[in-house]
C-alpha cells in the first residue's frame, strides 16, 4: 500500500513518539492503542502487532526511558549533587517516559531490556552515592533517590513553586544535602 501516511520507516519509533505524546498530554494511562494508530496514521492492527497491547508498549517506553535515564546520569559532571540534578533534568526532559518508568504496573517490570536498564541506572547512582559515603548501604541509597524523586515529581505537579530555574533550584539542595562537611 502506498497510501499518505501509511508507511514508516520505522513504525516501532512512530508508535513509540505516538505514545509519548499522547502520556505527555493526557498521562500514562489515558491513551489506547487504536489512538496511538490514529496519531501515526496506522492501521489499528499496527501496535498490536509489534507490542501485543497497551503493556506491551508501555514496557519498551520503560526501557526506552530507563536507557535514557542511565545515559543522562552517566553524563553528569562530578558529583553526587551532580547526579539528583541530572535526575530532575531527565525527569522535565522527559516526561512521558519517567512518568511510565516509575509505575510498574503498567508495564513488565520483568522485561530483560527494562531490567538491564533499570540495574545500569541503579548502578550509576550506587556508585555515586559511594562517593559522598563509602560505606553508603541501601538506606542512603533510598534517602537519596527520594530526595531527587521528591523534587522531580513536586516540580512536575506544579506543587513546588519556585520562580527560578529547577536545575539551578535542585542543584542548591541537593549541595545542602549531600556535601560533606
Amino acid at each position: 500500500m502506498d497510501t499518505p501516511g501509511y508507511h514508516h520507516g520505522n513504525l516501532r519509533r512512530a508508535l513509540l513518539d505516538a505514545a509519548i505524546e499522547a502520556i505527555t498530554e493526557s498521562g500514562p494511562t489515558a491513551w489506547s492503542l487504536r489512538d496511538l494508530a490514529r496519531r501515526a496514521g496506522v492501521s489499528h492492527a499496527a501496535p498490536v502487532h509489534h507490542f501485543g497491547d497497551k503493556a506491551g508498549l508501555a514496557t519498551a517506553v520503560a526501557a526506552e526511558g530507563y536507557t535514557l535515564f542511565a545515559d543522562a546520569l552517566e553524563a553528569a559532571p562530578g558529583g553526587f549533587a551532580e547526579l539528583g540534578v541530572a535526575y530532575v533534568r531527565f525527569a522535565i526532559t522527559h516526561r512521558a517516559h519517567f512518568e511510565v518508568m516509575f509505575r510498574p504496573e503498567l508495564y513488565r517490570a520483568d522485561d530483560p531490556e527494562v531490567a538491564a536498564a533499570r540495574a545500569r541506572a541503579t548502578d550509576v547512582l550506587t556508585r555515586g552515592a559511594r562517593t559522598v559515603s563509602p560505606d553508603a548501604d541501601r538506606a542512603y541509597a533510598v534517602a537519596a533517590w527520594s530526595a531527587a524523586h521528591g523534587f522531580a515529581h513536586l516540580w512536575l505537579s506544579g506543587a513546588l513553586t519556585h520562580d527560578g530555574d529547577p536545575e539551578t533550584l535542585a542543584r542548591t539542595a541537593f549541595r545542602a544535602m549531600f556535601t560533606p562537611g
